[in-house]
């Protein structure tokens, strides 16, 4: 039986039971960082999407401030419990999260402290694997549905400690895999695995589909990106407030009165206020 049905029969047995399922805190381990795999260099993945900043220009002001998102995000998360399942999503497409999940994961990936995950979670328009150039293969969708094994899954980029999740088989109404019960049972054995490891979800946008939010309520906090001049304001407010709380902060994607003069806008990152 493997840990994801473990999780489940016992979640099901409290249920039975009437007991309250504790928080979904996962202590931190002492310190040993996790030696990712040697990726042979014909394996090594080679991106050429000229937006993965992190990679192609990383002494460019755009890269640095991924790296201050990265030390924003540390700080917000990198306690006694470790809070490293985030999921990145926004209000609606075109805001830029996947590239700022992907610069997200490839910044703390390149650091001495931590192994990233990054988990292809939006299965309306997957695009992982367009932007980090791998055929799609097995993925979140099959491992939900019980057809292939974590292990068959992961991808290791053999950029920095970086390791990736695809989408998977297409699936007609992802929803119902992100409201099961394996959805949270993965969640919680991806994030006992490795103490040191961040496991980043790029999800479809909140206003859309209903997954993200439910995708919301089972990881540890939110990265909310909006898109200078692309939502309205009543999107933003909708998106917001239906994520209830889970947000970290925001980033705000394209800028484009900041890096008038460069080839590319970037994003600034804030901290979410408390809310009353």
């Amino acid at each position: 039986m493997s840990r994801i049905e473990m999780a489940m029969e016992k979640a099901a047995r409290q249920r039975q039971q009437g007991e309250v399922e504790p928080a979904r805190q996962v202590p931190r381990a002492p310190a040993a960082h996790t030696l990712p795999p040697q990726v042979p260099a014909a394996r090594v993945l080679s991106p050429e999407n000229p937006f993965l900043v992190t990679i192609h220009e990383p002494h460019s002001q755009a890269a640095e401030e991924y790296r201050k998102l990265k030390s924003v995000l540390v700080k917000l998360t990198d306690g006694n419990p470790f809070k490293n399942a985030i999921m990145v999503t926004s209000s609606v497409p075109g805001e830029g999260k996947s590239l700022t999940s992907l610069n997200l994961a490839v910044s703390l990936a390149q650091g001495l402290d931590h192994t990233v995950l990054l988990v292809d979670a939006d299965l309306r328009r997957p695009s992982l694997h367009h932007y980090l150039g791998f055929e799609p293969r097995a993925g979140l969708a099959d491992i939900l549905k019980g057809e292939a094994a974590i292990e068959d899954a992961i991808i290791q980029t053999g950029i920095g400690k970086l390791a990736v999740i695809g989408s998977g088989a297409p699936v007609e109404n992802p929803v119902e895999l992100f409201t099961s019960q394996k959805m949270r049972a993965l969640v919680d054995e991806l994030k006992a695995r490795y103490p040191d490891r961040y496991l980043i979800f790029d999800t479809s946008p909140v206003l859309l589909f209903a997954e993200s939010r439910s995708l919301a309520s089972v990881v540890d906090g939110v990265v909310f990106v909006v898109m200078e001049r692309l939502a309205s304001q009543a999107q933003i407010k909708e998106a917001y407030d239906h994520l209830k709380g889970a947000v970290l902060g925001v980033v705000y994607n394209g800028a484009e009165s900041a890096l008038k003069d460069q080839r590319y806008s970037y994003s600034r990152y804030y901290e979410a206020q408390p809310q009353s």
